[in-house]
């Protein structure tokens, strides 16, 4: 048993792994020898978790500030790394029951059935689905329609993980930009998404229990939307205008990059995939003139089209 006079004791815990005997001095400990142990297993553990399961997701959801590092982290991305480490700690307290020589080279075997295992769990502890699938009942309600099938699965999903929407119940920043990816359509407006999601929860409340079950229930584990503040009040600019101008510019290039890659992936030409979609992101919005006189150019047409090829590494 480790001496519990100390810290963490990493070498402690890495004798005990080798001599098979983690999982069992584990469930042997009292709370300051286990609070031991766990400190030992996490501080081997998180750094493995945050190089292979942490940066990788933060990429993916492209956020290039929290895949820099720990210190890095948003508050709701660094609780969702703290709770992956939470789980492949509990995992190799109940699992490490025979010899391991290299403790870092097992952990990372099990970071996967470890952090889905915890995270399926607490999806079921408050109602939510833990491996949301689209019941055939409710894709016939939603007549197959390929997109509304695939938004219901999203809200399913959405229910029942901890992150919030800021001032609002859905996501739909995201979910218009995955609506692109599954229609190849450009970005339809707010309206358009707030009608879709309002048809989708509609088909649901056919089956009332159902959906008190597996989506008010869980829904209602979520922090309350923040409230804005009261229209009478000015609002506070934290950053100058052409920061606010340039960070609409940027959330606009996204849309459309995603928009374009998805139409390429269909194999529709770059010329007519880059024309459309930034005709219909950037054409719409006042003192954006530019735009028309831009694709009206062959040769300014041909440097945007090269431009973005080069941005998606195409």
């Amino acid at each position: 048993m480790l001496d519990t006079t100390r810290p963490a004791d990493v070498a402690g815990v890495r004798r005990l792994a080798r001599d098979g005997l983690l999982a069992g001095s584990a469930a042997a400990a009292r709370p300051p020898a286990l609070a031991r142990l766990r400190g030992g297993v996490y501080s081997v553990a998180w750094p493995l978790v945050f190089t292979r399961i942490t940066k990788p997701l933060e990429h993916r959801r492209r956020h290039a500030d929290c895949a820099r590092g720990l210190e890095w982290l948003r508050p709701d991305c660094l609780d969702r790394f703290h709770d992956d480490v939470e789980a492949v700690v509990e995992h190799a307290l109940r699992r490490a029951t025979g010899p391991i020589d290299n403790l870092e080279g097992w952990l990372a075997t099990r970071l996967n059935p470890a952090t889905v295992d915890a995270h399926r769990r607490r999806r079921g502890e408050i109602g939510a689905l833990q491996r949301p699938r689209l019941p055939a009942w409710l894709g016939e309600e939603l007549g197959g329609d390929p997109w509304l099938c695939d938004l219901a699965v999203q809200i399913l999903v959405w229910v029942g993980v901890p992150a919030t929407a800021g001032a609002e119940l859905w996501p739909l920043d995201g979910w218009t930009a995955r609506r692109t990816e599954v229609t190849g359509e450009p970005p339809p407006g707010r309206d358009t998404l707030d009608h879709e999601v309002a048809r989708v929860l509609a088909a649901m409340r056919t089956r009332p229990q159902w959906h008190a079950e597996h989506v008010e229930r869980p829904l209602g584990h979520k922090q309350a939307p923040v409230a804005p503040m009261p229209a009478e009040l000015p609002a506070l600019e934290l950053v100058a205008s052409h920061e606010v101008a340039d960070a609409r510019l940027a959330g606009l290039a996204e849309r459309a990059l995603r928009a374009i890659e998805t139409r390429l992936d269909s194999g529709e030409t770059a010329m007519a995939a880059v024309s459309t979609v930034v005709r219909t992101v950037f054409g719409e919005h006042p003192g954006d003139d530019w735009v028309a006189t831009a694709l009206a150019d062959p040769q300014r047409l041909e440097g945007i089209v090269a431009t973005v090829l080069a941005v998606l590494d195409r």
